[in-house]
């Protein structure tokens, strides 16, 4: 039996100590960024949830096979069902929070009622929260809200959208006098968010706002379409989610409501929502900030990720209005992370480095085409007090078959939204005892 000397048994066990701490070393500099991914693919808002994680995660995983990920780190992601409910989104946002090398980089919860719950705990854990378009529309006042960003545009922006729309139609806004206008929506934070718009509108131009709330899910809606047949309004708004939005246009068929009179907010106006009628759906309106489209971008996901057998989901899906709002945050988050790695260097970013990335912007013209998002998204430009970025929104109509999008924007009317984002956002300060940030001092 030949022993081995103490001396080179010691040195041994330095050099395996030693290897150890340097793969432990550089387990713990992983050049990783994570994204947890809030997704709901069953229950009622299934129709629409799951082309929107679609759309996410083949983004993210896009990005890692074109790009080697955001300058050299890597994206790693975790999707989390929540089923649209909001307990179960916020034991998402607990459980994933503090995965990664860095910790989450940013949430995105797909639900108004899961972003207020969640936007409190913001201040302390400071991981931004990016809702593409929904939430408190107050959030666009980036002094109150540190970590949450509307960015696209508010419920607000898009009801005010529709109603222009609707006032041009009529040849004027002042044509809406007298007129009656239907608000059906889903009784929920996400449906009651667009009321004090459209409460405001109603004053200043004359018009009865007829306000119809549905019961979630929204698959019994047939008191609504009653109310509408006896009050026979001149225009009716939808802004419902998931099977509710179907529901809707079948029963506006039913009742030989005119489709064409019907619009959508931009969570009721996506191929989901139409189909289902058929073409009973042909003339139905909606607001969008991703509208449908095949751009470069969609290109290489087809190519890199479907055509190899990767993507997410099914290959006909991609390009359509869902899986490309669920592109468009994964868009949004990656270009943050771009945006904060020219200020704390090409590493794995914390959600506070992440932030910084969020409120400083800047993807204009030159910018979307080189992204690949020609004609596919609005440019966008945040700062420290403006956490939306965008004020305005494209409006589209079925045909039948496919969506048709006015390629011209319409422009929201900031001197009515304005003084409305800072009063709700000033009582939210007061009633959450926070103080404005100073935006001249305040550069992080």
């Amino acid at each position: 039996m030949t022993l081995t000397p103490a001396p080179k048994l010691a040195a041994l066990a330095l050099a395996v100590t030693a290897s150890l701490v340097a793969a432990s070393g550089a387990f713990a500099q992983a050049k990783e960024q994570f994204f947890p991914v809030l997704s709901y693919r069953t229950g009622a808002y299934a129709p629409n949830g799951i082309p929107t994680a679609n759309g996410y995660v083949d983004y993210l995983k896009m990005i890692n096979a074109r790009d080697g990920g955001i300058n050299g780190v890597k994206i790693t992601f975790e999707e989390c069902e929540t089923g649209y409910a909001t307990d179960r989104s916020v034991e998402c946002y607990e459980r994933l929070k503090g995965k990664g090398p860095t910790g989450a980089t940013v949430f995105q919860p797909l639900s108004t009622g899961a972003t207020f719950a969640i936007t409190d705990k913001t201040f302390t854990d400071k991981i931004p929260v990016i809702a593409l378009g929904y939430g408190l529309s107050a959030a666009a006042e980036g002094r109150v809200f540190r970590y949450n960003f509307i960015l696209g545009g508010s419920y607000w922006i898009a009801s005010d959208v529709v109603l222009q729309s609707i006032g041009a139609r009529e040849g004027g806004m002042d044509k809406l006098k007298g007129k009656k206008i239907a608000y059906v929506f889903l009784e929920s934070p996400y449906g009651r968010e667009a009321i004090p718009l459209l409460t405001e509108r109603s004053k200043m131009h004359g018009f009865d706002l007829q306000i119809l709330p549905v019961t979630a899910p929204g698959v019994e809606q047939k008191a609504t379409w009653l109310q509408i047949r006896q009050q026979r309004p001149d225009y009716v708004l939808l802004w419902g989610w998931g099977v509710m939005n179907s529901t809707a246009v079948k029963e506006a068929v039913a009742t030989g409501y005119p489709r064409d009179k019907m619009y959508g907010g931009w969570y009721a106006g996506a191929e989901p929502d139409v189909r289902p009628a058929g073409d009973g759906a042909k003339g139905f309106h909606a607001v969008t900030m991703s509208p449908p489209g095949i751009g470069k971008v969609q290109q290489d996901i087809l190519k890199l990720l479907h055509d190899k057998n990767q993507g997410t989901g099914p290959r006909e899906e991609v390009g359509e209005v869902r899986y490309n709002s669920g592109l468009l945050q994964g868009v949004y988050a990656v270009e943050a992370v771009r945006r904060a790695q020219e200020k704390y260097g090409k590493k794995p970013l914390t959600g506070e480095q992440v932030r910084w990335g969020i409120e400083n912007l800047a993807i204009d013209d030159k910018k979307i085409k080189a992204l690949g998002l020609e004609g596919l998204m609005l440019p966008i430009s945040t700062s420290c007090v403006d956490h939306m970025g965008v004020t305005q929104a494209r409006m589209m109509q079925w045909d039948g078959k496919k969506w048709t999008v006015d390629p011209k924007p319409v422009q929201a009317d900031m001197a009515i939204i304005k003084p409305m984002i800072d009063q709700a956002a000033r009582k939210y300060a007061e009633e959450k005892k926070i103080t404005y940030r100073d935006c001249a001092k305040d550069a992080g």
